[in-house]
């Protein structure tokens, strides 16, 4: 007989089985127009798991051999994975952006600042990875975008972007690098969750 905690993890705790009737209640397809299969959901899954390591969406509960999926995990697949209306870069930004914005108001905690410092192009490169003719490129874009409000010198003449325009650097020019900072703080927040009591991925 199932518990009735039981059924409360399955609500957290997906499946494949269980996800894959859900993908099909919801008419989701692949991009081909295709009914989602267990090879095409494991595939989906491995990417989930190669991009996003450290949200902890995949993984085995005590005494069973089969793996189960996050039901944040399970969000992703469907909003960022298999949607075929943005980039995936973008859908993935937009998750990770409104996931934070609904653990912020779960734990009733204000907005983290994510840029605290200006910085120069060296400083830049370290910051992004990416060679110093990328960045000068991109800062090339963003003057003309913003009329140049974002770049100044400083007492020896060195080029510096103040932290407004690395926020527009991230969110317009270097996606990976903001997906970075957001995921990095969606944890932040995860952990903060799971201290005050609420299920997460612990038994």
């Amino acid at each position: 007989m199932i518990t009735d905690s039981e059924k409360q993890l399955e609500k957290i705790f997906l499946s494949y089985d269980s996800i894959l009737e859900k993908l099909k209640l919801l008419n989701i397809k692949t991009k081909s127009n295709k009914e989602i299969t267990h090879k095409d959901l494991r595939q989906a899954i491995n990417i989930m798991v190669e991009k996003h390591p450290t949200c902890r969406w995949k993984g085995k509960r005590p005494n069973r051999k089969k793996y189960y999926i996050l039901i944040e995990g399970y969000y992703w697949l469907i909003l960022v994975y298999f949607q075929n209306e943005k980039l995936q870069i973008d859908a993935d930004v937009d998750f990770f952006t409104k996931r934070i914005k609904q653990y912020e108001d779960a734990l009733k905690i204000n907005p983290k600042i994510l840029w605290e410092k200006d910085m120069n192009i060296n400083q830049l490169e370290n910051y992004f990875h990416r060679a110093y003719g990328t960045i000068k490129n991109n800062i090339i874009k963003m003057n003309k975008a913003t009329n140049g409000k974002y770049k100044y010198h400083d007492e020896n003449n060195k080029i510096i972007i103040s932290k407004e325009g690395i926020e527009w650097l991230c969110k317009n020019c270097f996606k990976q690098k903001y997906l970075e900072l957001l995921e990095a703080y969606k944890m932040e927040l995860t952990e903060e969750y799971i201290k005050r009591g609420f299920p997460y991925d612990v038994f």
